[in-house]
């Protein structure tokens, strides 16, 4: 196996609590099935994601409106209640930031989906954002994971040799894109299981 000098960690669900859950569960009185239909439906991930790679947020805002009119209140809040789908940072994961960066062994960035609109909320409220040598954020970028641009952006950017890099996510769909270009991946269950996972590569914290 090839020296590992480079971790990639993506932000949203490894090291970042983010759940629209937060908004619409309680908007909907604890109804869990009314909120997924909802969120399967309405307010949709994929919808979401298009945000991720550029797309204003007024606009998809807007235009979702017009296809579910019923639910315009609804569909306003999604953007309009963002920070509070920001939940507290996952503390085990980025106890494990602080040791790699510590151990000055790696080069340590971010990759993340995430709307160039509502990423300045999270770097300002998150001090660990500030840590990294550098963070791709998909909005600004115009493009997203899983498409292969993204993570030749990343590898070329932070001067990355594929072979040499880890990247972390919890979505294993990104990983595997990832995987096809020769990076490493980690599909992110748990802190504890990271840890473990990142020995496979003979990095013990």
């Amino acid at each position: 196996m090839n020296k590992i000098d480079t971790i990639i960690f993506d932000l949203g669900g490894v090291l970042i609590d983010w759940n629209p859950e937060y908004v619409f569960l309680n908007l909907f009185n604890g109804d869990r099935e009314k909120t997924q239909w909802f969120l399967d439906n309405i307010c949709t991930s994929d919808w979401n994601e298009n945000q991720d790679a550029g797309y204003p947020l007024a606009k998809a805002t807007e235009e979702r409106i017009v296809l579910f009119p019923e639910w315009e209140n609804e569909i306003k809040m999604f953007y309009g209640q963002w920070e509070d789908m920001l939940g507290d940072a996952i503390s085990g994961t980025v106890d494990i930031l602080k040791k790699l960066i510590d151990s000055k062994q790696y080069k340590v960035v971010a990759l993340t989906n995430w709307s160039a609109e509502t990423f300045p909320i999270a770097l300002k409220k998150f001090e660990f954002l500030h840590w990294f040598e550098g963070i791709l954020v998909s909005g600004e970028e115009k493009t997203r994971k899983p498409f292969d641009e993204i993570y030749h952006l990343t590898l070329n950017r932070f001067n990355i040799k594929a072979e040499h890099a880890i990247f972390i996510d919890d979505n294993l769909r990104n990983i595997e894109a990832a995987n096809t270009l020769g990076i490493h991946g980690i599909h992110f269950k748990s802190p504890n299981q990271l840890i473990e996972q990142l020995k496979t590569f003979n990095i013990n914290l």
